[in-house]
């Protein structure tokens, strides 16, 4: 998947993120608060590695889209380009079984954002925007490779579980 990304796209994205997680981090702190914008950055992060499907082929949408705003934003505000290109990487890759899990999950956070309230709706849809981006950067998603994994598990056991029965 040919995404690429700049400074600028960057920008964006932890712009959003700090908008998302700096009024958590000054109230109440309650884990339960953080439930909107962390769907939305699972199921934005998963989109990575959805290579050749719908969801893939949003975050490459997205993180385009965010890369071109945060150039033209950077530009416009300080008289430099914030264009400079940075490498992209993967988090890994989903097997048949963690790909059924992804769709469920993503099934799952379109009922949240359904049965959500307005500002938890736009949080939902922050944590995609924020994670669709950060998840091509090498670095996140070195830091991240355990949630692939732990998608793909998921779904291994399921199918185990829905075949043999054994827990």
């Amino acid at each position: 998947m040919n995404v690429a990304l700049s400074l600028g796209g960057v920008a964006i994205a932890l712009a959003i993120l700090w908008f998302n997680l700096r009024p958590w981090w000054k109230g109440s702190r309650d884990p339960k608060a953080l439930l909107p914008y962390a769907s939305g950055a699972g199921i934005g992060s998963l989109s990575t590695i959805c290579v050749g499907g719908a969801l893939g082929w949003g975050a490459a949408g997205i993180a385009g889209l965010v890369t071109s705003g945060g150039n033209t934003g950077v530009e416009k505000i300080t008289g430099t380009s914030g264009a400079a290109t940075l490498p992209t990487g993967r988090m890994g890759t989903l097997t048949q079984e963690g790909a059924v899990v992804a769709f469920l999950l993503l099934g799952g956070v379109i009922l949240l954002y359904k049965t959500s309230g307005k500002q938890d709706k736009r949080r939902i849809i922050g944590g995609a925007v924020t994670f669709a981006v950060l998840g091509f950067l090498p670095g996140v998603a070195s830091m991240l490779s355990w949630w692939p994994d732990l998608v793909n598990e998921a779904g291994a056991y399921g199918r185990d579980l829905l075949s043999t029965g054994d827990i």
